[in-house]
């Protein structure tokens, strides 16, 4: 699984006028299942990703697609992590403990 921190790198403004473009990247990734949640960070700094498990080469390819990142306004930081541990409600989301 992934978290993808974004970080703003334009004036809020500017963010705000591509969110709509943005939102629908989202929707779409939501779709076909890649996303489990995702939201603004406070302060409005930036915006969280939270992905189901898949090849990293994978997750770089749609985030090269997210409107913010080819408007060159958002830096990723990526975190990879396998986990563990999930609440029952989670549980059926975590690929690797569902087995």
């Amino acid at each position: 699984m992934y978290i993808v921190m974004l970080a703003y790198k334009a004036p809020i403004e500017e963010i705000d006028y591509l969110l709509p473009d943005h939102m629908e990247w989202l929707s779409r990734h939501y779709d076909a299942g890649h996303f489990l949640c995702s939201g603004r960070q406070p302060g409005k700094t930036g915006r969280v990703i939270i992905t189901r498990p898949m090849p990293r080469a994978k997750l770089e390819a749609m985030l090269a697609t997210d409107p913010l990142d080819m408007a060159r306004m958002v830096r990723h930081e990526v975190v990879e992590f396998e986990a563990s541990r999930t609440a029952p409600e989670l549980l059926r989301v975590n690929e690797a403990l569902a087995s």
